[in-house]
């Protein structure tokens, strides 16, 4: 299972013709360039080719991505999110005032997509609204599940990749279900990220 250390641990490391379709189908659907440049516009970051759209059922969360910190987990996240990987996965493990992780495709925390990544470490600071690699005890087992903290959590730095964080919308990150168990598991139903896209595909 990728799980983060605790502190104690890592101390030893006209009629919508769109009405009735589902969600899935009305992504899809084309938009006027002009409507899509607006869109894009609409998000106030450095660069759109850098930077990603999470949308959940409580609003729209903007991560801007440090691509010179973590160059090769920046190239693979974004890879994945160009795949749609991220859509419909779940926020499986939130914890009150630590952190918020997803990106498993099995929803417990076992998964990922196959590619693991040589660790990043970097002195980007874990704190409120960055975005990390989730991992198992080797630090080279970093795939696709990632988490946004809540709250400063100096414990992990150094030993997770951030390589992100977020620039608006973390209040919606904060409305996303608690888990139940002292692990932060939320079970089955746990939000999901709606869609993920980098901003630039807008």
């Amino acid at each position: 299972m990728t799980n983060l250390l605790e502190k104690s641990e890592t101390k030893n490391l006209g009629k919508s013709e769109t009405k009735n379709l589902e969600n899935k189908e009305t992504k899809r659907l084309a938009m006027s360039e002009t409507r899509a440049k607006k869109i894009k516009h609409s998000y106030k970051v450095k660069n759109p080719e850098d930077a990603l759209l999470l949308k959940t059922k409580y609003g729209d969360v903007v991560i801007e991505m440090f691509i010179d910190d973590a160059p090769n987990h920046t190239k693979r996240i974004k890879e994945l999110v160009r795949q749609g990987f991220y859509n419909g996965l779940k926020f499986h493990r939130v914890i009150e005032g630590f952190m918020a992780q997803a990106g498993c495709p099995r929803g417990d925390g076992t998964g990922g997509s196959g590619q693991k990544l040589k660790a990043e470490f970097n002195r980007r600071p874990h704190k409120r609204g960055i975005v990390s690699m989730a991992r198992a005890m080797n630090p080279d087992s970093a795939d696709s599940q990632f988490f946004i903290c809540y709250g400063d959590c100096p414990w992990l730095d150094g030993q997770y990749t951030v390589w992100g964080e977020v620039t608006s919308g973390m209040e919606f990150v904060d409305m996303l279900k608690k888990g139940r168990d002292p692990n932060g598991m939320v079970g089955e139903d746990a939000d999901e990220i709606i869609s993920l896209d980098v901003i630039a595909d807008l």
